[in-house]
Parts: structure tokens; C-alpha cells; sequence
């Protein structure tokens, strides 16, 4: 190529725009309570076709800021929560407190903390985000929901790593936040707005669809059910579905599938039957409509099996 040619087209190139981002999504936020707002995602897994939009975030309007609970899946959903938010109100956004460092739940932090919130999340969060699985994840999330994911790296460390519970105030608003883990992560909070009966549950519970259990510890989980239905919510807000006013319905779901995948694969371990003979022998007719059964059952079933293998020797021990 002669030298003028390749100069010319090396001067066009570096004057030609920048491919134009995708779109963002549009959040339109629901008002629960007179101070909580939700936006909802899909029902079933992160996908190209919803723009990794499976998860939920809730913010609490306050005399004084905004508290937000989650910060959805992507760059561009936190972009576009921020947006919903400013809908709504043009207060300050204070504080994001992540109910767990899990993919569709923290990659819109970015947004968050260029708005100028602190960010709040459990100190077993921080192993996560330091650990191998945790780039893995984000580069399986960039190919699968490119062109939804920006260049960079949303993977941010919280402000503030709690050791245990928390609570505070902000604008004649109380916040308490507790540790449930290790429940469906390390990590788990719950966000519970006292004076006004509301918990946000984050994954401890799923609504509508089948939960992502893969090895958590399910045993410790039903626990978690259990200490949240102590504090008798007028209003529950789950991590994937719609809110309720039902909480004890609401949770059911959750319960009664942890509850089956420990019952079924409890026996096989005790029988010695093998996981794929077991698996195909269950019978899972309660759950097989549901959303994300396809691509979470299987993984689910598999990493109950193992829990229960570990927890039988733990018996075996004592």
C-alpha cells in the first residue's frame, strides 16, 4: 500500500465515530409503600434477550437520600436505575447495600457510586470478589449480554464490609441490616425498614421461579427462612420476583424446594444410589413449568447431592 493511501486511511479511521453503545434499558419504578419503590426483573436467568435483567432493586425515598437495596446485573441496568430513581426523586443517593456479591445483584454498582453513594455489603463478600470465580463470572456475563456490558471492570469492592448486623437512620427513616448467611451465599442480608414493616430479602428467597442453589448451604438457608419470617413483614421484597403482601406464601416456594432437593437427594446419599440414577428417578412435576427450572435444576439437584454427602460424613464424625 502506498504511504499517502495508508496515511489517508489511517487519519479516516481515527476520524470515523466510535461504534454507538447499545441502548440502556428503561426501568419504570413501582411504588409499594408510601416511601419503597421497586423495579422488577424477568422471571428465569440473565439472557441476551431480557439484557441480563432477571434480578430486582428496591430504594427507599427518605427525608434525606435514598437508600437503594441491589444494583441489578449489568453497567447499563445501573445506569438505568439511577434514571428510574431520578424519576421519582431528585434527593441524593446515600448508600447501596448489596443483599450478596452475587453477578445479577452487583454489576450496576458503577452507576451507584458515580451518583455518589457508599456502597454496604458483608465482609464474606470480599473473599468473592478476590477469588478466581469472580473474574470468571464477569467474563462469562461480558460474552453472554455483550453489547450490554461496557469495557472496564464493575466488580467493586464495598465501602463498608459489615462484620455482623447493622442498622441507622437517615431522614426519619430506620434501617436495620442483618446477616442471614451463610444461606444462598456467604454473604446474605436482609434489609428491614422496621417502622414500616417492609424486609428486603435478597436471594433467601425467590418468587415464581426455581431458586439458584448450586452448593449453598441449604440447611443453613431454611434457617434463614425461618429468622425471617420472625420479623412478621407486612411487605416482602425478594430478590427475583414480584413483591407480597402473603410473606408466608410468598417464601413457600423457596422452603418447599430446598426442602425436596434435601429430601430426595438425602435419600439417594443414604441408599448409596448414584446421582444420575437418583436424578432421573426424582420426580420434580411441582417445579418443571416453573421459570428457570431448565438451567438451574439439574446444577441444584447435583449440588444438594453433595451437601448431603458432606453432611452424612459430618454425622458419621461426631
Amino acid at each position: 500500500m502506498a504511504p499517502a493511501l495508508a496515511t489517508l486511511l489511517a487519519a479516516l479511521a481515527a476520524a470515523a465515530p466510535a461504534p454507538a453503545r447499545a441502548a440502556d434499558p428503561v426501568l419504570e419504578p413501582v411504588r409499594l409503600a408510601p416511601r419503597v419503590w421497586l423495579v422488577q426483573g424477568d422471571p428465569g436467568v440473565a439472557s441476551a434477550a431480557n439484557r441480563g435483567f432477571n434480578s430486582n432493586a428496591a430504594f427507599v425515598v427518605t427525608g434525606d437520600g435514598v437508600v437503594v437495596i441491589d444494583a441489578l446485573g449489568t453497567p447499563a441496568l445501573g445506569r438505568a436505575l439511577v434514571r428510574a430513581i431520578r424519576k421519582v426523586t431528585r434527593q441524593p443517593i446515600r448508600r447501596v447495600i448489596l443483599t450478596h456479591y452475587h453477578a445479577d445483584h452487583v454489576y450496576g454498582l458503577g452507576a451507584l457510586k458515580a451518583a455518589g453513594a457508599e456502597v454496604w455489603a458483608s465482609a464474606e463478600g470480599r473473599a468473592y470478589l478476590e477469588g478466581e470465580e469472580a473474574a470468571k463470572r464477569l467474563e462469562q456475563r461480558r460474552k453472554e449480554l455483550a453489547p450490554w456490558f461496557d469495557a472496564g471492570n464493575p466488580l467493586l469492592p464495598a465501602d463498608r464490609w459489615l462484620d455482623g448486623d447493622a442498622a441507622f437512620e437517615l431522614g426519619g427513616a430506620r434501617f436495620e441490616v442483618v446477616r442471614l448467611g451463610p444461606a444462598h451465599s456467604p454473604e446474605d442480608l436482609m434489609v428491614v425498614l422496621p417502622d414500616d414493616g417492609v424486609v428486603f430479602s435478597g436471594d433467601v428467597i425467590f418468587a415464581g421461579r426455581i431458586p439458584f442453589v448450586g452448593e449453598a448451604d441449604s440447611r443453613r438457608w431454611l434457617a434463614a427462612i425461618d429468622r425471617l419470617l420472625e420479623r412478621r413483614p407486612k411487605l416482602l421484597v425478594a430478590g427475583h420476583g414480584p413483591a407480597s403482601r402473603d410473606p408466608a406464601t410468598h417464601l413457600a416456594l423457596t422452603r418447599d424446594y430446598l426442602r425436596h432437593l434435601r429430601a430426595v437427594m438425602g435419600a439417594a446419599v443414604q441408599d448409596l444410589v448414584p446421582f444420575e440414577e437418583a436424578y432421573a428417578a426424582a420426580d420434580w412435576s411441582a417445579y418443571a413449568k416453573l421459570p428457570a427450572f431448565e438451567p438451574a435444576n439439574r446444577i441444584n439437584a447435583y449440588g444438594t447431592y453433595l451437601t448431603m454427602e458432606r453432611e452424612m460424613l459430618e454425622a458419621g464424625r461426631q
